[in-house]
């Protein structure tokens, strides 16, 4: 089974359609009069669906067991056709395509069995994914080639050769995926006045996006909060509490970062901690969605 574990909770929709054809009118007919001897054809097949869309994870090796928090199941008839479609709702990790596919199906099977006495020339077409939404695959081709990042590395170590960075290297991998140039780099110790200098010379050479990086722990040293706070314009609390609340799901300590968001400006600020396994948490929490937050602060509608 696939490992989801880095994903995060979102609104997840998909809908999915299957066609049953049948050979004749009389067919047809008794189904919208209910005639049919083994019952009401659209309502048997509607309860089936919905079986079949809360137990597609025990027929289906590979998909992980999810709440259904919607489902719709509605018919048209065209002509010789009963044109099926399957709309599934959840919150959670993972997509519902397959879900609402296998209710469809399975709402489709239900009428072949039910239909097959009366009418033997009874067809299954079709059964497709319309559409889905939902999760960081609506993000997955948007690349924002215009945004130009800064990634400045706070940590005496590193700063002194001591040790090597990883953390801003790591969040400059993460930002090409998205098509962002990290046009400044730069390595700071873990002074309040020298963390502030660097901030005010790169948002003054008209950067979108800075990302500090160290620093946001309770240990004497850690002053990037303190430092970047004053400096703050607008503060968004939203950005780091989503942060921080997706690291607490994966490691207990993740609510003793004192990072902070907001814009300098028109510069994104944001704080991350100074390990690499922390920047990849946060990276994977926020991105790319917090991208949207360009087109807000430029007064574009949500």
């Amino acid at each position: 089974m696939v490992n989801i574990t880095k994903k995060s909770n979102s609104l997840r929709i998909a809908v999915a359609s299957a066609t049953v054809k049948v050979s004749k009118q009389e067919t047809i007919d008794a189904i919208v009069q209910r005639k049919i001897p083994k019952g009401d054809v659209f309502e048997f097949a509607r309860a089936a669906g919905l079986f079949g869309v809360k137990k597609t994870s025990d027929v289906i090796p590979d998909c992980h067991p999810l709440p259904i928090e919607f489902t719709s199941i509605t018919y048209e008839i065209v002509d010789l056709m009963i044109l099926i479609k399957v709309e599934v709702h959840t919150i959670y990790k993972t997509g519902v395509e397959v879900e609402a596919m296998h209710g469809a199906s399975v709402t489709a099977l239900t009428m072949y069995d039910m239909l097959k006495p009366i009418d033997k020339g009874v067809e299954i077409q079709n059964i497709r994914l319309l559409q889905k939404s939902g999760g960081k695959s609506d993000f997955k081709y948007l690349k924002f080639p215009e945004i130009k990042a800064a990634v400045v590395v706070c940590s005496d170590s590193v700063f002194q050769q001591i040790a090597e960075d990883y953390s801003g290297k790591a969040i400059m991998s993460r930002l090409e995926q998205f098509g962002i140039a990290t046009t400044e780099y730069t390595i700071v110790p873990d002074e309040i006045e020298v963390i502030q200098n660097t901030t005010k010379e790169l948002v003054s050479k008209e950067i979108n996006l800075l990302i500090l990086t160290g620093g946001t722990g309770l240990s004497p040293r850690d002053v990037t909060p303190e430092a970047i706070s004053p400096l703050i314009e607008r503060k968004i609390d939203g950005v780091m509490e989503t942060a921080r609340n997706y690291g607490q799901e994966r490691m207990p300590y993740a609510m003793l970062s004192r990072g902070i968001a907001g814009f300098i400006g028109d510069t994104l600020v944001l704080t991350f901690p100074g390990s690499k396994n922390g920047v990849e948490e946060y990276m994977d929490a926020l991105f790319p969605q917090i991208l949207h937050l360009f087109k807000i602060n430029k007064g574009q509608k949500h």
